[in-house]
């Protein structure tokens, strides 16, 4: 806020203006003129006719300082119980969609503090108790957040693994891309919506699986396999089990180590020869993600550095597709902080084995 003491003039600003004022009285005493009370105050000559009036009024004693405005505040105790109607969403309180706008809290704080307060205060008021303006993450209606904490202990038990067998913990994931390029936001003039010249129709996408790698004491990798698909009629749009089956192959081998695969339940994930062949193979293991919970998928915030990299740009072939998101792909291999901070962002760790 401007003050410290919520708004208005401190203090020792306001016994100066009150000293001015009080200056201006005794001359208006002695039968100074406007103007020149003004010039000798540095003041405006409407300021002193206001002074005036208030000494014709109340003689000194209207002029003194009539004390800090008493403007109304919200104390912290009153914003603990706002904050807890506020994580009960706007629509329990009677707003139709989950937006919490800055004059629906203060209807909010009208309504359960008995406390009127301009929507410049009530922006400074949350921006104060470390409220701010976001965009909220979309979650599944479907998602059954007890299911996510329960199996959230058999990501856990992955990592126990991991770390036991001193294996590397991998997360996959796969995302297309067409040659329609994600929209972002850019400068323009007002009233005039820039434009993008993208392809009106093409007859292909790039599907790519991709491996986050962690391990403790290693730098974290990423592994990625793209496959080209035609949009025709009976031909495939997305990876086989095979396909899975040779990425994972192809870790095991750059990695040089077994690998414990965590990821979704995609019924190509849960293919008979899949499992087959995780069941012939001692250095892979395989541990489900909870249904629509991609938060927990480091892989995700992958995809975001992609798309955010390939915002607004016009495609005019597939190979210039392929190779941007290679390109893409490859500088966040050779940054492994990048990789990390995906990791970071699911609020997992990779934990070091205990010493027995």
């Amino acid at each position: 806020m401007r003050y410290p003491e919520g708004g208005g003039l401190t203090a020792e600003r306001r016994a100066f203006r009150e000293g001015v004022r009080l200056q201006a009285g005794e001359q208006f005493a002695a039968g100074e003129k406007t103007a020149v009370i003004a010039k000798d105050l540095r003041v405006s000559v409407r300021s002193v006719e206001r002074w005036r009036r208030a000494w014709r009024e109340g003689g000194m004693e209207g002029l003194r300082s009539a004390g800090p405005a008493n403007s109304p505040t919200v104390t912290d105790e009153q914003f603990a119980v706002l904050e807890e109607e506020l994580g009960k969403g706007p629509s329990a309180h009677g707003f139709e969609d989950e937006r919490w706008t800055l004059a629906r809290v203060q209807t909010l704080i009208r309504r359960h503090l008995r406390v009127s307060l301009s929507v410049a205060t009530v922006w400074r008021l949350l921006k104060r108790h470390g409220w701010s303006w976001q965009a909220p993450a979309r979650r599944a209606l479907e998602r059954d957040e007890h299911a996510v904490e329960v199996e959230e202990g058999g990501v856990a038990a992955g990592k126990s693994i991991a770390a036991a067998s001193g294996a590397w913990i991998v997360f996959e994931d796969e995302a297309g891309f067409s040659m329609t390029p994600p929209r972002a936001r850019t400068w323009g003039r007002r009233g005039q919506t820039p434009v993008i010249r993208v392809r009106g129709r093409s007859r292909r996408r790039t599907s790519v699986a991709a491996l986050c790698c962690y391990k403790p004491g290693e730098k974290s990798r990423l592994i990625h396999r793209p496959r080209t698909h035609l949009l025709r009629k009976g031909a495939r749009k997305s990876f086989s089990w095979k396909d899975y089956r040779d990425l994972l192959v192809r870790a095991h081998i750059q990695l040089n180590g077994p690998i414990v695969v965590v990821w979704d339940n995609l019924n190509t994930h849960l293919a008979a020869g899949l499992k087959r062949y995780e069941a012939e193979h001692d250095w892979l293991t395989t541990v489900r993600l909870p249904p629509y919970a991609p938060d927990l998928n480091p892989v995700e915030a992958v995809w975001s550095l992609v798309r955010r990299a390939m915002a607004n740009t016009a495609f005019e072939t597939p190979d210039d597709l392929d190779l941007t998101l290679r390109r893409e792909l490859r500088r966040i291999q050779l940054r492994p902080h990048l990789v990390d901070g995906c990791l970071t962002a699911t609020s997992l760790a990779i934990n070091p084995p205990t010493p027995p």
